[in-house]
């Protein structure tokens, strides 16, 4: 019995609650309009087309709503999809939206209680001072929201959780060099992606804002730590402020990657290299997920369009830290 997207396979009749995650309205060659929908519950996102959708459909079937959607499992293109045979509103009251969101390995209080004990390490005081401001500004949304629209960590508390993950790879490397800066960069990883709170809309049916559109979250950030430093009574041209700046902005590593400062600090390029691998390996191991061993990926679009093969024999030991538990 389907009880699930991540159920369903080719041909199998499916009646279900699924969240409309994303809609496009389009026009078909034939001149009628039909919705180009993307549904999701808390297992998977599958697509779907509504055909010769009314103006009152148009209204009806939008982002953030739930429908009882009847249909059957295809494919197009070499992926699943759906055939809608019927689509109905349920009512605003009926279901919470919650349940139709993906979520990551570790619940909100484990991941609060992670990242306080993170705030210990970071021992020059105006950094700490600082990275509590912040998060306390933004405390709600940091745990709630996706790390991103797509590609990686794209599911509530994903953007708590990759900083989590970057944090923890972060004191990895600490320990075997020692001669990098754990305050900075410990500080920086904890605020890097902290604009992401304004750039996105949220964990439900996610766009980027206005704000992201036009600033982004690397600027966002930025300017959030100098508003912040007249509250904190911190020189905002004091050098460890400048040091901090720039871990934020020049954490996407290249000019054209949306970073306007490519890194000049150790710490810098550490967190880049940093952010860059957590947000590789998740997006090859979500992939990987949806195939069976022995076959490809489909195409990843955030590494060149590249297909990764899953062996048909999986040896690799995959214990993780006790103290962690982060399921990537």
């Amino acid at each position: 019995m389907v009880q699930k997207l991540a159920d369903l396979q080719v041909g199998m009749d499916f009646e279900l609650p699924v969240l409309i995650n994303q809609v496009n309205v389009r026009t078909a060659k034939n001149g009628r309009r039909f919705l180009d929908l993307i549904f999701s519950d808390a297992s998977q996102e599958l697509p779907g087309k509504y055909w010769d959708a009314s103006e009152a459909d148009v209204q009806t079937f939008v982002v953030g709503k739930v429908v009882f959607l009847t249909g059957k499992c295809e494919t197009y293109q070499g992926k699943l999809q759906i055939k809608i045979t019927k689509m109905e509103r349920t009512a605003d009251s009926q279901y919470e939206l919650n349940q139709f969101v993906p979520h990551g390995p570790l619940t909100k209080t484990q991941l609060q209680e992670q990242i306080k004990a993170l705030l210990l390490e970071i021992t020059v005081p105006k950094w700490n001072r600082m990275v509590r401001y912040l998060l306390k500004q933004h405390q709600s949304a940091f745990y709630e929201f996706p790390a991103a629209k797509s590609n990686h960590h794209d599911y509530a508390g994903g953007l708590a959780f990759h900083t989590l993950s970057i944090a923890r790879l972060a004191e990895d490397v600490c320990r075997h060099y020692p001669q990098v800066n754990k305050p900075l960069l410990l500080a920086g990883t904890l605020l890097h992606d902290l604009g992401k709170t304004s750039e996105l809309s949220g964990p439900v049916g996610t766009q980027y804002t206005v704000k992201g559109n036009l600033l982004g979250h690397i600027v966002i950030m930025d300017a959030e730590i100098v508003s912040a430093c007249a509250p904190l009574k911190i020189d905002p041209d004091d050098e460890d402020i400048l040091l901090l700046r720039h871990l934020v902005v020049a954490h996407h590593g290249l000019n054209e990657y949306g970073s306007p400062k490519r890194p000049q600090l150790l710490e810098a390029e550490i967190l880049h290299d940093l952010d860059e691998l957590d947000a590789t390996i998740n997006m090859i191991v979500k992939a990987e997920k949806k195939v069976q061993p022995g076959q490809f990926t489909e195409r990843i679009f955030g590494l060149d369009n590249r297909r990764f093969y899953v062996p048909k024999r999986n040896n690799s030991q995959t214990a993780t830290p006790k103290q962690t538990n982060l399921n990537l």
